[in-house]
């Protein structure tokens, strides 16, 4: 890292100055305020009967304090006003009052500083000035009080200019640069919302993907090994599950085709939702809820009707009286039931399932249950990635529902879901 004051990879200024140009300037008015007052030193010397060289050296050292100017102010206006008398230090003072203004110096001392050099400008004028002009002290006094304040006030008010406008100039940088890194950081902090968002999306996806395809191709599994059971036994059963199977197939096809285009437009992207055998396919947005119809609590009927047909002895109990209810509460009992039913094909063959459905004041609930496989049929193989109970975890608490899964006492499983209908 560069000091301050570098540019280039070459150094900085040396000792206060903050930038090249600042010490070039400064050495440039010392130059000429040593020239100044070295010729004034030389008038000096003969005024109080001195040596010429002593007036000259006493001159180069008062001119080159103008050099330390930036560095200590308030010693460069003190000794302005102390060489005033000795007529010298013109340079020194204007830009020692200028640089004092400009500086951070206390209001109060600057006004001192300034009061005294208006002073002492004063008094060295008209004490130079009355034994010309005797016959008018009235012009004396005007002629060295306009001095005085020609060379006083102009400086200092042009130092306060610019050191107002410096400040003004810092504080607008400050801003500025305040508001870079609060846009830096803003612009992290959307990269993370985005990263969160891309996250959200593809779990969004993964569990629609699930959805639409997991309880059809579980189905079809299910009806592809009935098939091979029957196939010699019984053709025309076996003949209906093979039709069966290709309706299914062709279905989630059809609704995984969608879906996949869905993904690859431009527009507001909708994925395709798994739907019962009789009704028609449907899109639904990514926040996890189809739009228009959607699945509806009163198609469950039909989804444990084709659990019916793949030869699960699956019982629906209803209680209570069904109501229209908003379309997200809808469609996640009716994904809740769906899931359930899929772990039951899959985990759970030959068991008795019993799915319970209860329209209460304010909410309805949904339990899913199943008894112990008594080991007659065996496991279809049917794959499992451990998530679709999170799925459903995420659909009804994201409605603000309780849900709960675990087995029974009877070495069964059950999966409950309470959602509110408001």
């Amino acid at each position: 890292m560069t000091s301050t004051g570098e540019v280039e990879g070459r150094a900085g200024p040396p000792l206060w100055w903050v930038r090249r140009r600042d010490l070039w300037v400064d050495l440039t008015l010392g130059g000429l305020s040593v020239v100044e007052c070295g010729w004034e030193g030389v008038l000096f010397a003969r005024e109080a009967g001195l040596p010429t060289a002593a007036g000259v050296l006493f001159g180069i050292v008062v001119g080159a304090v103008l050099v330390l100017r930036r560095r200590w102010p308030i010693a460069v206006v003190l000794v302005g006003i102390a060489v005033a008398p000795a007529s010298m230090g013109f340079l020194l003072g204007v830009a020692g009052l200028y640089t004092l203004a400009s500086s951070e110096v206390p209001r109060r001392i600057i006004a001192t500083l300034t009061s005294m050099s208006l002073a002492a400008t004063f008094v060295v004028m008209y004490l130079r000035t009355r034994g010309d002009v005797e016959a008018d002290p009235t012009l004396v006094v005007v002629l060295s009080g306009f001095v005085a304040v020609a060379l006083t006030v102009p400086p200092v008010l042009f130092g306060l200019y610019i050191g107002a406008r410096r400040r003004l100039m810092e504080s607008l940088q400050e801003r500025a640069d305040s508001l870079e890194r609060e846009l830096s950081l803003l612009a992290d902090r959307a990269e993370e919302r985005a990263e969160w968002a891309r996250t959200e999306e593809r779990t969004r996806i993964a569990r629609e993907m699930h959805d639409v395809v997991a309880h059809r191709v579980s189905l079809m599994v299910v009806h592809a090994a009935a098939l091979e059971a029957v196939a010699l036994k019984d053709p025309a059963r076996a003949a209906k599950n093979a039709a069966l199977v290709g309706d299914m197939g062709r279905q989630a096809l059809t609704e995984l085709r969608e879906m996949l285009g869905v993904l690859r437009s431009a527009g507001k992207p909708k994925p395709v939702v798994a739907r019962p055998a009789a009704a028609p396919v449907t899109a639904a947005p990514f926040g996890g809820f189809e739009d228009g119809p959607g699945p509806t609590i009163g198609e469950l009927e039909v989804l444990v009707g084709q659990s019916r047909t793949a030869g699960m002895a699956v019982e629906m109990l209803v209680h209570g009286e069904g109501a229209a209810y908003a379309a997200e509460v809808e469609q996640t009992a009716y994904r809740v039931v769906q899931e359930a039913l899929t772990n039951c094909h899959k985990h759970a063959p030959g068991a008795r399932v019993v799915v319970r459905l209860a329209h209460r004041d304010g909410e309805v609930a949904m339990q899913v249950e199943n008894g112990p496989c008594d080991g007659t049929f065996a496991e279809h193989g049917l794959p499992s990635g451990g998530n679709g109970l999170v799925g459903m975890r995420e659909r009804v608490m994201g409605l603000g529902g309780v849900f709960v899964s675990g087995p029974t006492d009877e070495g069964g499983y059950k999966v409950s879901a309470v959602l509110p209908v408001r």
